[in-house]
């Protein structure tokens, strides 16, 4: 029988799950963790190099604010959805990024977890990605992180959308220094830290959560779009 360890030999090219790094510390107990304790950083070059640097922040964040007008975004998407987002890039290396991305949801998980609050158009929940079964699976997990005393969820009516803000944006905060803020664009995203164009972005999201239904009214909304569109 061909060893745990050895097995991963035939994808060596690929960045390792956390359950190997794991086997490796269990394999070799003199590493005293070793292997788990670097696996971060050979997860970290899945990513493309200008959006490593916002991976290491986003690991040290204690509250993640995150807004998206079109898809769901990388940190609530299951591997299924994140599959077929990532799919249409043609990257060479899918199934690492899809690794990456889901692995960087351990941060809501983790002993002392951050804390999330998602505003979403509507027309999130609408778009759908995959086949019908795929959405309701993630409608499903977006609907589980509502029930999460840490985590909120706000949906932006439709009839309440508008153009304020076209660009997917998060916030990071951390336990010490200042907020930081995230831009996706094309081709890459951008780290703004600046106080002024972190104010601009606390403005622009308090304004989004004002925008939003409350957070049970949300969280029904998910439920009726999921039993409307995908059952």
């Amino acid at each position: 029988m061909q060893p745990v360890v050895g097995g991963q030999d035939r994808d060596w090219e690929r960045v390792p799950q956390l359950s190997f790094a794991e086997t490796c510390d269990r394999v070799f107990p003199h590493s005293r963790g070793r292997f788990v304790r670097l696996w971060p950083l050979a997860l970290r070059y899945a990513f493309p190099p200008w959006f490593r640097r916002y991976v290491e922040l986003e690991w040290k964040a204690t509250t993640v604010r995150m807004f998206h007008p079109q898809l769901l975004p990388g940190l609530v998407q299951t591997p299924a959805y994140a599959r077929e987002v990532l799919r249409a890039g043609r990257p060479s290396n899918l199934e690492d990024l899809v690794t990456a991305r889901v692995e960087r949801q351990r941060i809501l998980t983790r002993d002392q977890p951050a804390r999330l609050w998602l505003v979403l158009n509507e027309a999130v929940l609408r778009h759908q990605v995959g086949d019908a079964a795929l959405m309701r699976d993630q409608l499903d997990h977006l609907r589980g992180l509502t029930r999460i005393p840490a985590h909120r969820v706000q949906i932006v009516p439709a009839h309440k959308t508008n153009n304020l803000v076209a660009s997917p944006f998060g916030l990071l905060s951390f336990r010490e220094g200042g907020d930081v803020v995230h831009v996706d664009g094309f081709p890459r995203g951008y780290v703004l830290a600046e106080p002024g164009d972190v104010a601009v972005a606390q403005d622009a999201y308090d304004l989004l959560k004002t925008m939003a239904a409350p957070l049970d009214e949300s969280a029904q909304l998910i439920d009726s779009i999921s039993k409307g569109c995908y059952s």
